[in-house]
């Protein structure tokens, strides 16, 4: 047991490391002076490289190995040991040289893609990104997946998923997804929300931590900030998350700033005396979205959510509000449109951007795709799987931030995640028949206690297919996202 002890106390440290380097990643797109860029490169570079020195210690090694004979270790131990022995024998395997130099030049690429973004100038992204592309791809060889880069990507944001178990899953999800947005938009009955103007930021900022907070959410181990694009990071005893505000959009700043409260309360509820070993991580992205997407769209766009919350928000925005009806603010709230723009989607268009993403990243890596021919292959497939194109680059291939960071193979996390987030809230709902009664009165607690004994606790014990199965008895599928939005919106949108 002194071994064991031995290994975990490292383990935390190695944690606490990799959590500063975090800390810089998120002051970087939250607080950086413009032009110290950089510096924050060479920054990023040297924590990296010390992390990954700390983290290769042979010493570590030699406690993994005597661990292995060790027949006395708990099933939670095990599950410490074989998260530790995958983590090890990974960057053990990648010289520290091109860790650091990866490091920063993710960094500059982070900054490149801003400006890309900003400018319209996807020419001035390219160098950047196929230098990440032959990144991943040199990661992946390091580790003997020179043959299959994309599903050692995959594997990384998802154990357990590769392209071809998630194409399985993705067709049937399309066959039915593409009419049903079609039978909603086809359908007489639309959302105004060109009633939704003028919004004082701070008005909204001020509603959206009463919302959080009420969620669960513990600002005294937590905080939220303004960036380019939302985002959470941090763990359990310090968690960031970030939004952003439009005042003719204060939609989206409520329901971005929700779906990380999902995220942080995942990262929250882990258990903290185990935080830095398998017992405290996340059990992969798609896990991690299930968690923000059931919150923010299955709890925060139902009807109860708003019976309790609408009050409040009409005495929060009095003259924004007042020519509004109720059924009028919700049907906004559940408005459905074709958007060029993944985060600024509907949850019944969501995956469509998704499958294309899918689609993008497999071709860039089998090599069918240049990185110079992204617009335009980009622009066939939105027509063609989302039903428009874009205006220009930066509404289109130039939206994301995930390529600038080469996080390639998380994007279908989110579809991943949102089906599990369907089949956890029908178990819910099976579970706790008055939930939404509850929601009726401003009462989550039960949610997240339940999401907390079913999901948070259990950190790397079950990735994404075993949980499906042991929480839903049901493998993961298409088919309660699809009944859903079914039952959620096709009432909304019929005559």
């Amino acid at each position: 047991m002194s071994t064991y002890k031995s290994l975990t106390s490292e383990l935390k440290r190695i944690h606490a490391l990799s959590q500063i380097s975090g800390l810089l990643e998120w002051d970087e797109q939250v607080n950086l002076p413009e032009n110290s860029g950089d510096f924050r490169a060479q920054q990023s570079s040297v924590m990296a490289g010390i992390v990954h020195r700390e983290a290769t210690n042979p010493k570590i090694g030699e406690w993994l190995s005597e661990l292995s004979e060790d027949s006395s270790l708990s099933t939670q131990q095990n599950v410490v040991i074989k998260e530790a022995r995958k983590n090890y024998d990974r960057r053990t395997k990648f010289p520290e040289d091109f860790v650091a130099h990866k490091a920063g030049h993710l960094s500059k690429a982070y900054h490149a893609w801003v400006n890309a973004k900003t400018d319209n100038d996807f020419a001035g992204y390219v160098p950047f990104l196929e230098k990440n592309i032959q990144l991943a791809k040199e990661e992946a060889a390091f580790l003997g997946q020179a043959d299959n880069p994309y599903d050692y990507w995959i594997d990384c944001f998802d154990p357990g998923f590769n392209a071809e178990t998630i194409e399985r899953i993705f067709d049937p999800l399309q066959a039915e997804l593409v009419p049903l947005v079609q039978e909603i938009l086809q359908s007489s009955i639309s959302a105004d929300t060109s009633c939704l103007k003028g919004f004082p930021v701070e008005k909204q900022e001020s509603f959206m931590r009463m919302v959080t907070s009420k969620l669960g959410f513990d600002y005294s181990r937590g905080r939220i900030d303004r960036s380019v694009h939302p985002f959470c990071s941090g763990c359990g005893f310090d968690t960031r998350m970030t939004t952003r505000f439009f005042e003719n959009n204060p939609l989206d700043s409520l329901f971005s700033s929700i779906h990380e409260t999902g995220h942080g309360l995942y990262e929250q509820g882990l258990p903290l005396e185990h935080i830095g070993t398998g017992l405290g991580e996340a059990a992969g992205m798609a896990v991690h979205e299930s968690q923000s997407r059931l919150w923010e769209n299955q709890v925060a766009r139902s009807r109860e959510f708003w019976n309790y919350w609408e009050p409040v928000y009409r005495e929060t925005f009095k003259g924004q509000l007042a020519e509004v009806s109720g059924d009028n603010l919700y049907l906004a709230i559940n408005s459905v449109s074709l958007n060029p723009i993944r985060v600024d989607s509907d949850e019944v268009t969501y995956n469509l951007h998704i499958l294309l993403r899918f689609r993008i990243e497999k071709a860039l890596f089998d090599g069918s795709l240049a990185v110079k021919d992204l617009p335009g292959e980009w622009n066939r497939l939105s027509k063609e799987i989302i039903g428009l194109e874009p205006r220009n680059d930066a509404e289109g291939v130039l939206q994301d931030v995930h390529w600038s960071g080469a996080a390639f193979g998380y994007f279908p996390s989110y579809c991943l995640g949102n089906l599990l987030a369907a089949q956890l809230w029908y178990k819910l709902l099976e579970e706790k028949p008055s939930i939404l009664e509850e929601v009726t009165v401003g009462n989550f607690d039960t949610i997240l206690d339940w999401l907390r004994a079913n999901v948070h606790q259990h950190g790397q014990q079950y990735y994404a297919v075993d949980l499906t199965k042991k929480v839903t008895r049901e493998d993961l599928s298409h088919k309660s996202l699809i009944r859903y939005l079914k039952e959620r919106y096709l009432p909304l949108y019929t005559p």
